[in-house]
């Protein structure tokens, strides 16, 4: 009676039809993503220099602070106001000096001029001007008019921060989170965020929201992260209703509410936040919170995706991949895949190999598939790992290496990949890659069974009859054999054959440790739509 062969084509088709399964279910191949945004870039003065959140499940998203000049209507003689300003600045008047930097930071009524923007603000600056100040900050930062140079944005932003200058403090929590000009460290950059907070300057709030909700720099506090974020939404700002939404839906701080969650994701969305459009698209793919319409779900997407927002284009992408909402087009698929991937989105690297892999939308490539797999893995993702593993097992793109696909395939393992366990554990059984370990095939084997994998189940019976890896256990092996037998043919002659080895009162204990075993299983089933949610989000 023997274990399934890792060479049985059998069980490679199975272990790669169950992993796409499991991707469709968990990588968000079909599930699609959705992310909390936090600001995590510098903030502008008056003048108009962006602020960007952050977030890994999570990641960051732009936002433009308001430039007064921008309130000012197009009827204002800008010549006329020009010339008054430099009259003003020429005469040392600070204000008057700043103004004109912005003028021609902006090119509000004058050609743009970075060099004469710095000119100015460095005049006004020199007389302590706390706008001017960090204006001349952020010129550095961008390297706008002046070489870039972090150290030098940080001792302007320092000297306006210390003025009471809020977006100066913001700027200055900024660079103290990056580590950019100064040494990283989170206790400050809380600091600074605080003290721009409670002078009411949004993104500050919603940045400071940020750190209580990773726990960075302050104790981590889901509570106090919704009080700051439910103050800048009160501002409209989009970043921290979009983080607000997404703190209801997954009832952290808040009781857990999809319909409170779309509402705050609407809003940010209306101002055309990134992340809000994409995860508005991803409440309609799942319908939570609104009935789910696909087609709405890739107006949504599209949107998020044409503003370069990757998720968003990664979603797009396996919207053509599965045709929902849209034509099935494997073409648009790899042409939004592409995009998400070279932004650096793993689960965009990884489809995008399996586009390659198959063929699919692209000339069939297997070293391109690699290439995409690999870039996918080096940055943690556990089904590249396993497709990886995959292509060294098969000496698909790459030479044929059983080390290899074992270590790529433990990789993935360790990370829960139910194939990868699978795989691991014929790979120690039958020595590939290593030498035969029994223990280790049957660790395996255990962890993929448990989790319903009818070949795993199968050989794990097979393991306990014939006492490898674990004690021999007639009553287990009929256990996991019948349990496989509802799922595989073969296991039924299996099971047949241990029967006639066994007395009726083993065969009637282990028929009732199957069935519960099963009844378990199709409970843990009924669920799965609940844990996925829950799991999605502890990526």
């Amino acid at each position: 009676m023997n274990i399934t062969s890792v060479n049985d084509n059998s069980f490679r088709r199975i272990a790669v039809a169950v992993c796409c399964l499991f991707i469709s279910l968990s990588a968000g191949y079909g599930t699609g993503e959705t992310q909390i945004n936090r600001d995590s870039e510098v903030a502008g003065s008056a003048s108009n220099v962006p602020s960007y959140p952050s977030n890994d499940a999570h990641h960051p998203s732009a936002a433009l602070p308001s430039d007064p000049s921008d309130d000012e209507g197009d009827d204002i003689d800008w010549e006329e106001r020009r010339q008054a300003l430099l009259m003003a600045a020429e005469e040392g008047d600070a204000e008057a000096q700043n103004e004109l930097g912005r003028m021609y930071a902006n090119g509000r009524g004058i050609d743009q001029d970075n060099a004469e923007a710095v000119k100015w603000y460095r005049l006004a600056a020199e007389q302590g001007y706390a706008s001017a100040l960090n204006s001349l900050g952020n010129m550095y930062f961008r390297g706008k008019g002046v070489a870039q140079d972090d150290a030098e944005a940080v001792k302007w932003y320092r000297l306006a921060a210390k003025q009471e200058h809020a977006l100066a403090q913001y700027n200055l929590g900024y660079m103290y989170e990056k580590g950019r000009g100064v040494p990283q460290d989170d206790v400050e950059a809380v600091k600074w965020y605080r003290l721009a907070a409670e002078q009411g300057y949004a993104s500050a709030l919603n940045n400071l929201g940020f750190m209580y909700s990773e726990g960075r720099g302050v104790p981590q506090d889901n509570a106090e992260a919704v009080k700051r974020y439910r103050l800048a939404a009160e501002q409209g700002e989009a970043k921290a209703l979009t983080n607000l939404g997404f703190m209801y839906f997954e009832g952290r701080g808040v009781p857990q509410d999809d319909a409170e969650a779309v509402k705050r994701y609407r809003l940010a969305a209306e101002k055309g936040e990134a992340k809000a459009l994409n995860n508005l698209g991803f409440m309609y793919q799942n319908g939570w919170g609104v009935p789910r319409n696909y087609v709405e779900a890739v107006k949504w997407y599209r949107l998020a995706a044409e503003k370069g927002e990757a998720i968003g284009q990664y979603n797009l992408g396996s919207r053509y991949f599965f045709g929902q909402g849209v034509a099935q087009d494997d073409a648009e698929a790899v042409k939004w895949y592409r995009l998400a991937a070279e932004q650096g989105n793993a689960s965009a690297q990884h489809a995008l190999g399996n586009m390659y892999s198959d063929g699919r939308g692209v000339a069939q490539d297997d070293a391109e598939a690699v290439k995409w797999y690999r870039l996918a893995a080096e940055q943690d993702d556990p089904h590249a790992k396993f497709s990886l593993g995959n292509m060294y097992y098969g000496g698909r793109g790459v030479p044929q290496d059983n080390t290899k696909a074992l270590k790529w395939y433990r990789l993935a393992a360790e990370q829960g990949i139910l194939p990868a366990q699978y795989n691991l554990g014929i790979m120690y059984y039958a020595g590939e890659g290593t030498f035969k370990d029994y223990y280790e095939a049957y660790k395996w084997n255990r962890l993929a069974a448990e989790r319903g994998h009818a070949n795993a189940q199968n050989n794990l019976g097979i393991m306990y009859a014939t006492g490898r890896g674990t004690p021999k256990d007639y009553v287990q092996a009929y256990k996991w054999i019948d349990t496989a037998s509802r799922k595989i043919s073969r296991a039924i002659s299996t099971r047949e054959k241990l029967e006639a080895r066994m007395t009726d009162e083993q065969v009637a204990e282990a028929q009732k440790l199957s069935r519960g075993a099963y009844e378990g299983r199709e409970t843990e089933r009924s669920l799965s739509g609940f844990l996925r949610r829950l799991l999605l989000w502890g990526l």
